[in-house]
């Protein structure tokens, strides 16, 4: 009896290790597919602001010029004092602070402006099926097909790793990715650990 306890402690020992060891691989990967010049930059420097989008837009001890929260109308623009519409759409975050900074220079002396996108509204995707944290995500910056399912929280114990589809609007046409989980941590294809892009709805069946 004890002989079988000491085989069920090692066994469950032994699958908590695998566990580790499969979590770290997944880490080491996103690490090294991803390009170099996603790290040179961060999310501000990527992103760019869309339709919908809340910004806090900060103006250093200057309260009249800041705001926590301004949202991106329809038209790219967003209302600021004293400089009525600014086009902000297509820009990222540190265009817009340049343009809002170049602005304020006849009002204020020597402004010093932070703009911080609050919610992404304008560029999201989607995870469903056997993950665990299915649902809508913020598209913010660039982010792998790999670092998309640690978003997810991982797989489920049903998942499917060989048959994940990636549905992408693309011209008007949709375009199905197949992606095999098991292949890119493998090393085999690493060109299927695809960069996600706004919009698209991976299935893990």
């Amino acid at each position: 009896m004890i002989n079988l306890k000491f085989k069920i402690k090692n066994l469950k020992l032994e699958l908590t290790m695998r566990k580790i060891i499969l979590f770290a691989s997944l880490i080491a990967i996103c690490i090294a597919v991803t390009p170099l010049n996603t790290f040179a930059q961060s999310p501000k420097d990527s992103y760019l602001i869309g339709n919908g989008d809340i910004l806090e837009i900060v103006t250093w001890k200057e309260p009249d010029f800041s705001r926590e929260e301004i949202i991106v109308r329809l038209d790219g623009k967003l209302s600021f004092p004293l400089l009525d519409d600014v086009m902000a759409a297509g820009k990222t975050p540190t265009q817009l602070k340049l343009d809002i900074q170049d602005g304020l220079k006849a009002y204020v002396s020597e402004p010093h402006v932070t703009v911080t996108v609050r919610s992404a509204a304008s560029k999201r995707f989607y995870i469903l099926g056997e993950v665990v944290r299915t649902g809508e995500y913020p598209l913010t910056k660039k982010l792998t097909v790999l670092q998309a399912f640690a978003l997810a929280g991982g797989f489920t114990e049903w998942a499917s790793k060989k048959e994940i589809i990636l549905f992408r609007r693309h011209q008007g046409q949709e375009k199905v990715i197949r992606i095999d989980y098991k292949d890119i941590l493998k090393g085999k294809d690493f060109s299927q650990n695809v960069e996600i892009q706004a919009d698209d709805t991976i299935v893990v069946p």
